[in-house]
């Protein structure tokens, strides 16, 4: 016996973003202690075409749907069908968002526990590598009049969950289920209507206290989901607890994407230094090693401004502190038998102590010429190469939602964030350099990780976009300076040319 009231919900829909793809079909089978009291099933207008590839996967067509009733005049049906009772569905995360958002679009909104039964499997059946529908119906002989199609997969989904109730019995399904739908536990001062305000799209989130004080700054890919995971009733840890006690109003933003995510997530932690935010903070102490490449100079350490005066062509590696930049040169001299005097780590003349102890290769004392020294040096500091600006200016960096939009462009120089504006037209009537954004290590990162991810990322110099430059005069993409830069560093350290091994930056 499943005691208690389910709907279990499968929807077919023209895409995968809840936000801006719409629903062509949605079922629902009503269970009521075990037994199944009703099935319903409608076929919807999505008011837009669907894609070819939707329409060879799920059978259902712009003719089919044509004429029928639109999600807002079906609504209030599929409200009072899911009021009251738990939420189930394979990958419910999907179906849910798609329903909170064409409820909300009509005025409507639902409440409730939701149970997916992706994790109800992974749950139950930790050892099985797979647990898509299709494995469930393979591995439990479940039935599916037709699969891709609402009815069909919701009965599926429906007759997997009262086959693990006969097999493990109430008691310990009700365990497991009470586990997976344990209710956020708001804070006392923020409402429900407010989360249920929060879109599934991404952004960045503030919490603050009574005071009004910044207590914690996010970012996620689902606002909604994100927000809510820092309300569990089960807090992972201390942090999370007084976080949830302590907050009492939410700001969100939304953003096109990921990297005006992080951009902006990055910049709100140094503005406004929230209490629980640490790892993004501003170090104004920001160092570098700097050497010129040849074997009359030695490296010297330098810091703060310095660290980003006349762009990176010679920089290696970007540190936190001095004394951390002085151990990684200290641990590469151990590592590749360097001379800590020829390094500018020592003073003194002739051989120096770690000649002496086989811990240097001798170049301090004549046993090494010191151009060979100075080409192994190269060789270790390959790995820590920072990626020089590979354009003449500053750029506009475009990036729209899977939809196309919203659309964010994002303005950058010299790694440098200056600050993002919804269209061209913000962005012409903006003066992009009143913030006079100084060089910060996590920008830094995460912007060239995203170019080197994205090859074909929309970049076009800001003074093309202004109308000082014809048309085509610069870069459009990251280009050949920034592939053969990255790449030319990924070489040296023998790792693969991807963002996340290249961004020369020890802990």
């Amino acid at each position: 016996m499943l005691r208690g009231s389910y709907a279990f919900v499968d929807l077919e829909t023209t895409g995968c973003n809840p936000v801006h793809d719409r629903i062509t079909e949605v079922a629902i089978v009503s269970v009521c202690d075990g037994q199944i009291t009703e099935r319903w099933q409608r076929l919807v207008d999505p008011g837009v075409p669907i894609p070819e590839s939707i329409q060879a996967l799920t059978g259902i067509n712009n003719q089919m749907v044509r004429g029928q009733p639109g999600i807002e005049s079906l609504a209030e049906d599929i409200r009072e069908r899911l009021e009251g009772v738990t939420f189930v569905a394979h990958n419910a995360r999907f179906d849910h968002g798609f329903l909170r958002n064409a409820l909300k679009r009509a005025g409507l909104a639902f409440r409730g526990p939701v149970l997916c039964t992706v994790k109800l499997s992974r749950r139950l059946h930790p050892e099985e590598p797979r647990h898509n529908l299709d494995a469930l119906i393979a591995r439990h002989k479940l039935g599916c009049g037709a699969r891709h199609r609402a009815m069909g997969d919701a009965e599926a989904t429906c007759e997997f969950v009262l086959k693990m109730a006969s097999a493990l019995g109430e008691t310990v399904l009700a365990e497991h289920i009470a586990a997976l739908t344990r209710l956020s536990s708001l804070p006392a001062r923020i409402g429900a209507d407010v989360l249920d305000a929060i879109p599934d799209t991404p952004g960045v989130y503030l919490f603050f206290d009574e005071r009004d004080a910044p207590l914690y700054v996010g970012k996620s890919i689902n606002l909604r989901t994100r927000v809510l995971s820092h309300f569990s009733a089960d807090h992972s840890s201390s942090r999370e607890m007084q976080i949830a006690q302590q907050t009492a109003r939410i700001e969100w933003h939304e953003t096109a994407g990921e990297l005006g995510a992080l951009l902006r997530e990055s910049q709100l932690v140094k503005d406004l230094v929230p209490v629980y935010n640490r790892r993004l903070r501003r170090h104004a102490a920001l160092s570098s090693i700097r050497w010129e490449g040849n074997h009359e100079s030695a490296p010297e350490i330098v810091s703060g401004p310095e660290v980003a005066e006349g762009g990176l062509h010679h920089l290696y590696g970007l540190f936190r502190s001095k004394s951390a930049a002085k151990k990684a040169l200290l641990e590469l001299a151990d590592e590749h038998r360097l001379c800590p005097r020829l390094l500018g780590l020592e003073k003194g003349t002739g051989a120096c102590f770690r000649s002496q102890v086989g811990k240097c290769a001798g170049a301090c004392a004549g046993h090494e010429l010191p151009l060979k020294h100075a080409a192994r040096l190269a060789d270790a500091l390959g790995r820590l190469k920072l990626v020089s600006w590979p354009w003449d200016g500053p750029v506009a960096i475009r990036e729209a939602a899977p939809s196309g939009y919203p659309e964010d462009v994002h303005v950058v120089d010299r790694w440098c964030y200056l600050g993002t504006f919804r269209n061209e037209s913000e962005l012409l009537q903006q003066d992009v350099f009143a913030r006079g954004a100084a060089f910060d290590m996590d920008t830094y990162k995460l912007l060239v990780s995203h170019l080197m991810r994205n090859r074909r990322a929309r970049v076009v110099p800001l003074a093309e976009m202004r109308g000082l430059l014809p048309t085509g005069a610069g870069a459009r993409r990251p280009g050949a300076r920034l592939a053969q830069a990255t790449a030319a560093v990924a070489r040296r350290a023998g790792v693969p040319d991807s963002g996340a091994d290249i961004e020369g930056v020890l802990p």
